[in-house]
């Protein structure tokens, strides 16, 4: 087998697309991909949390967190009662208090909510967006995202000079891993996925499988006229609710 083909099919074993003829196939460009993917899997999952973690610290010192004690906080509390550990995942829930309406999860079990998003849905509206985000983190999503982040440009030279250990990371670092991470938007295969959790999470919980619904078509009318951090994170609810709409029966 030539070098050419050996490598093709090295690649592939990988996970790296080729397409074209192999002839026409770059491959610098697909070795530098191998590499980065191999460099990603290196990235243990302690590694991976440690770096969720300080992004949590340091998104929560920037964000007005909802006191125990205030009204968000005692909702939130009575809403999350029972799920600090949860099939198989240790969870930790806060509220910002800011007008925005989003919430966002990571990888390490952290969840936060958004006041905003609580004045504007009812208890168990909000299960279902607690649900839709314990979903991204059982399925991994924002984990697999980690990943490749870690393995690209500064924070790749980050994550190097500690020998893929978790490498405290500066505030711009953070910021830009917060980015490609958390605010960038998800695609609709993760959310239908999420909101499949979140279906079976209202449903086992024996809370209302409608407010699934309902909640999104409230985040729909939001793209009418007003502004969401939910919208540039979270793809088009209006087929999602329809979508969840069909799972009810």
């Amino acid at each position: 087998m030539e070098r050419r083909e050996l490598l093709k099919h090295c690649l592939l074993a990988l996970g790296v697309s080729i397409a074209g003829p192999v002839s026409a196939f770059d491959l610098d460009r697909a070795l530098g991909a191998a590499k980065s993917l191999t460099d990603a899997a290196t990235i243990s999952d302690q590694d991976l949390n440690a770096y969720f973690s300080q992004m949590a610290k340091e998104t929560d010192q920037q964000n007005k967190v909802a006191p125990p004690g205030s009204s968000y906080g005692k909702r939130l509390t009575a809403l999350t009662q029972g799920l600090s550990s949860h099939d198989g995942l240790k969870l930790n829930f806060k509220v910002y208090q800011t007008s925005e309406v989003n919430a966002f999860a990571m990888g390490d079990g952290t969840v936060r909510v958004y006041s905003g998003l609580m004045d504007m849905m009812s208890d168990d509206e909000v299960r279902y967006v607690i649900g839709h985000e314990i979903g991204h983190i059982k399925a991994g999503h924002s984990k697999k995202r980690m990943q490749m982040a870690l393995t690209t440009g500064g924070l790749r030279d980050a994550v190097a000079a500690t020998g893929s250990k978790a490498a405290a990371l500066t505030d711009s670092q953070l910021g830009e891993l917060f980015q490609k991470v958390i605010l960038a938007q998800h695609s609709q295969s993760n959310e239908n996925e999420a909101d499949d959790y979140a279906m079976a999470f209202l449903k086992n919980k024996k809370y209302d499988p409608k407010a699934a619904v309902s909640a999104l078509e409230k985040l729909d009318k939001l793209s009418g006229g007003g502004s969401a951090s939910w919208l540039s994170t979270h793809p088009a609810p209006a087929e999602r609710a329809q979508r969840m709409r069909s799972q009810i029966g």
